[in-house]
């Protein structure tokens, strides 16, 4: 148990930490594609996706971890995926950013959080579990994507890496405009912990590696799987409920990590603070919290778990999950911030 507390902990103060430093969170990066048409925090994504995809997949080449491939209700997937889309707009935020707004004292963050654990675990293990079985039993199918398209995984994998250079080379080849700032208050190490400004694709490179550790991390304690949210924040709930300490494993320490690596984060820059929202934010905060944690557990993943962990694998639940939470992002987001702003620029003109 105190290497499962110790190499979960671990893993998640260190994704907390560049999550929060970085703002690396992919609610934003999504709805920017559909709002602003700006790609760049995807080609991050992809680039993050990238790196874990060849380091894991040559790790199970030479023996050094295992992954089997599973079944997976594409029903599911497709429900679940666009109601967890939805979701993280009217939360502001993904699993993980959810997790790491919370550290730096965003109370709405607080609500989301409560509210996704909460009814990922009611669909798990609670009174929505018949729900989840009802829908995740029709149209099973093996995630193995290399094997559905009877290709090798390295041709995938070369396609992913082909892209997301060939993108990564096109956002950095375009002229940037240098911003003007404040000169800095730190210097040292701690100027380059908790003060200087990253680009995306550095904190993408970031995130892949701790995202490529974590799969020996999570091995070490018999978990042969990456990064994943949901299932933990289910099972903090759980524990909390009935008291068993079997839910306890390696993901429910990587989330409650997260957590304090941005809070260490937040302290450290002078970001934390307490801050309560309205209240129609905090009632967008409950309803999408409710959401992310019934999409989510429907899907069998969250942008972590399948848009960033499943698709390093070639899975093909990742990839569709991946697209279908983009479709939900921009929907909700048509809703939330386009509409209204056509609106008022016809009552206007």
């Amino acid at each position: 148990m105190l290497w499962t507390i110790f190499s979960g902990g671990v893993i998640g103060v260190l994704l907390g930490f560049v999550l929060q430093r970085t703002r690396f969170c992919m609610t934003g990066g999504f709805r920017d594609m559909y709002i602003a048409r700006n790609n760049r925090l995807f080609y991050a994504f992809l680039i993050a996706i990238a790196i874990q995809s060849v380091g894991v997949l040559v790790a199970i080449e030479l023996g050094y971890l295992s992954y089997e491939y599973e079944e997976y209700s594409v029903v599911g997937v497709l429900v679940g995926s666009f109601i967890f889309g939805l979701g993280i707009v009217l939360a502001s935020g993904c699993a993980t950013g959810t997790w790491y707004r919370a550290g730096e004292g965003l109370i709405g963050s607080w609500v989301a959080l409560f509210a996704y654990a909460l009814s990922a675990a009611a669909m798990k293990y609670g009174a929505l579990n018949g729900l989840q079985k009802a829908i995740t039993q029709h149209a099973r199918v093996n995630e193995n994507l290399s094997a559905a398209l009877g290709v090798s995984v390295w041709w995938l994998v070369a396609l992913l890496v082909a892209v997301t250079a060939y993108f990564a080379y096109k956002t950095l080849a375009k002229p940037r405009i240098q911003a003007v700032g404040l000169p800095p208050k730190f210097s040292g190490v701690r100027h380059y912990l908790f003060e200087k400004r990253y680009h995306p694709f550095q904190a993408a490179v970031a995130v892949g590696v701790i995202a490529f550790l974590a799969w020996f991390a999570s091995s070490s304690t018999g978990r042969n799987d990456g990064l994943g949210i949901t299932t933990p924040s289910a099972n903090l709930v759980y524990f909390f409920a009935t008291g068993d300490e079997s839910k306890l494993n390696w993901g429910v320490f990587l989330v409650l990590g997260i957590f304090v690596g941005s809070f260490l984060a937040a302290k450290g820059s002078n970001g934390f603070r307490w801050r309560l929202p309205d209240s129609k934010t905090l009632a967008f905060s409950l309803v999408g919290g409710l959401l992310m944690g019934v999409g989510a557990s429907l899907a069998g993943g969250c942008t972590i778990g399948n848009g960033l962990t499943a698709t390093a694998v070639m899975s093909s639940k990742g990839w569709l999950s991946l697209a279908v939470t983009i479709l939900g992002v921009w929907t909700m987001s048509y809703f939330l911030f386009v509409k209204p702003s056509r609106q008022a620029t016809a009552c206007t003109a």
